[in-house]
């Protein structure tokens, strides 16, 4: 039996699981399974606690797509993992945690969490792809894993599934592929978002990294303050705080809800 909880960021939902001890052996079909929304808890992911690896840091985040493999790092998992690890350790206001992408510190701010995120890089502009029989102008930005964005006047109306699949499978992201955002500016200069996560291969109604990686694009093509509010899809906003001086990012932050939803046991 396993025990698990399961957590809510702005709607990205997780599969929560303390393996401090290495019992559970993080098979991938297992995983999937455990993640599916018919057979199993349903989850667009599950994160694992882990002793730590690197120095300072109070545990290491392992964090699982829904088909079972491995990624870099999630936003709104990460925001989760922050309430889920100073639950596990007894801890009221700040967590550190490492991760593939790098060391993550988190404030704890009630049921918001405010992440340090690791250092943004790999930036494109201006890209033009075909995809889906569109010729699409691409801006890249890896905020932990990757990601594709792509301003859009009419969000609403944008086929996130389809034209989300065509730039995640892109052989110019090939071979790991990329997540794919799609964004709208608003009036007051906030953005609304509507994401195609790689490894869910289907519109979320949030993620953290792809929140983060359009709102400095945003600053970039258009002189966007910080911090900027990003509307997701789920209803949430969040807030992306960030420095930019001599070309590149720095103190780049990801503030916004993180939420337990229940604690439960199942077979596996």
């Amino acid at each position: 039996m396993l025990n698990f909880t399961k957590m809510n960021g702005a709607g990205n939902d997780f599969v929560m699981i303390d393996n401090r001890d290495g019992k559970f052996s993080l098979d991938r079909e297992v995983i999937a399974r455990l993640c599916d929304r018919h057979r199993g808890i349903g989850a667009d992911g599950l994160i694992a606690a882990e002793p730590p690896q690197q120095p300072g840091s109070d545990l290491r985040m392992r964090y699982f797509n829904a088909d079972g493999g491995e990624a870099e790092m999630c936003g709104n998992g990460a925001r989760c993992f922050s309430r889920y690890g100073s639950r596990l350790l007894g801890r009221t206001e700040n967590i550190a945690f490492d991760t593939l992408a790098g060391v993550i510190t988190a404030k704890l701010l009630g049921e918001n969490v405010q992440l340090g995120m690791s250092q943004p890089h790999a930036l494109s502009m201006n890209t033009r792809l075909d995809a889906a029989e569109e010729t699409l102008e691409v801006h890249f930005l890896n905020t932990g894993v990757p990601h594709a964005v792509v301003f859009r006047e009419d969000l609403p109306a944008t086929d996130v599934r389809k034209l989300g699949a065509a730039l995640r499978y892109h052989a110019h992201f090939a071979p790991k592929g990329t997540n794919a955002n799609f964004v709208g500016v608003r009036a007051d200069g906030s953005l609304a978002i509507r994401t195609y996560e790689r490894g869910v291969e289907d519109e979320t109604l949030a993620c953290g990294t792809g929140v983060v990686a359009s709102a400095l694009i945003h600053h970039l093509l258009h002189a966007a303050p910080s911090p900027v509010a990003v509307q997701v899809k789920g209803g949430e906003t969040m807030h992306v705080g960030f420095e930019y001086a001599g070309g590149s990012f720095s103190n780049v932050t990801l503030t916004g809800p993180a939420d337990f939803v229940f604690d439960g046991t199942i077979a596996i």
